[in-house]
C-alpha cells in the first residue's frame, strides 16, 4: 500500500512521531494539535482496541482512508467525501507562480504568537480542523491586511517524500482576489524546494476549491472518506 493511502499511520510513524503517539497498530496526533488518528495496513480487529486505549473513553478521532467498518462500540458521528490531490507535476517557475500583482509584502510566516488570529480565522472560514497547536506541524504562512489576517495555509502530515497543504482559508470579505491561489503556491514552493511532492485533501462538493488547486497543478489521485468516530465509553 502506498504511503498516500494511510498518510496518518505513515506521518506518526516517520518523520512526524513527535508530534503524537503510536503502538504496533495504531497511531494519534496530540489532541491539541489534530484529531486524526490512523491504523496499521491489514485488518487486524486488536487495532481499534489499540486506537481506544491511545484516544481514552470518549474521545473524538478523525479518520482516512479505507479502514473497514469500526466496532459497535465506536459511534460514527460523520463521514465526509473527499478528494486527494497530488501536485508531482507542479512547475514552481510556471505562470502564475510569481504574480507581480499580489500583495507579496504583505505575505508573512505565521508561528505560536499568531495562533489568535489563526483561530480568529479559521471560525470565520472553517476551513477543517484547526486548534489551539495545529500551527506546530509548520510551513503556514499568511497575508495581512490593516493589521487584519485575510487569508492563510500550511503544512500538515508529512509522510515519506510528501508534505501536506492544509488549513487553506481567505476570509469571506476579501474572497475573489487571488489570495488563496498566493498563499497556496507559496506553501507549495517551500515543499517542492526540500525535494518532496505536495499533496492535500479537499471536500469533494467543494468544486472551487478543486478547481484552484489544478489551476495551480494538482490532480486527483483517489477519493478518500473522512470519518468522524467517538471511541468507546465504559461508562
Amino acid at each position: 500500500m502506498h504511503e498516500l493511502d494511510n498518510p496518518v499511520w505513515w506521518s506518526l510513524n516517520g518523520r512526524q512521531r513527535a508530534l503524537g503517539s503510536a503502538t504496533a497498530l495504531a497511531a494519534r496526533f496530540d489532541p491539541e494539535i489534530s484529531p486524526f488518528g490512523g491504523l496499521a495496513d491489514g485488518d487486524d480487529p486488536a487495532r481499534w482496541e489499540d486506537l481506544a486505549l491511545l484516544a481514552g473513553p470518549g474521545s473524538v478521532v478523525g479518520l482516512t482512508g479505507d479502514n473497514g467498518p469500526p466496532p459497535t462500540s465506536w459511534t460514527v458521528l460523520r463521514t465526509l467525501a473527499g478528494l486527494q490531490m497530488v501536485g508531482d507535476r507542479i512547475d514552481p517557475r510556471a505562470p502564475g507562480s510569481d504574480r507581480r500583482d499580489a500583495p507579496r509584502d504583505l505575505l508573512v510566516p505565521l508561528g505560536a504568537d499568531d495562533v489568535p488570529d489563526m483561530l480568529e480565522l479559521v471560525a470565520r472560514t472553517k476551513p477543517g480542523p484547526f486548534l489551539a497547536r495545529t500551527v506546530e506541524f509548520g510551513g503556514y504562512v499568511g497575508i495581512c491586511r490593516d493589521g487584519l489576517l485575510i487569508a492563510m495555509a500550511g503544512e500538515r502530515m508529512r509522510p515519506s517524500g510528501h508534505t501536506e497543504v492544509s488549513a487553506v482559508a481567505t476570509d469571506p470579505d476579501h474572497r475573489r482576489q487571488g489570495l488563496a491561489e498566493l498563499v497556496v503556491r507559496k506553501v507549495v514552493a517551500g515543499i517542492i524546494d526540500r525535494g518532496e511532492t505536495p499533496f492535500l485533501h479537499a471536500e469533494a462538493s467543494n468544486s472551487g476549491a478543486i478547481r484552484l488547486y489544478q489551476s495551480i497543478g494538482f490532480s486527483v489521485r483517489r477519493p478518500v472518506t473522512f470519518t468522524i468516530l467517538r471511541s468507546p465509553d465504559p461508562g
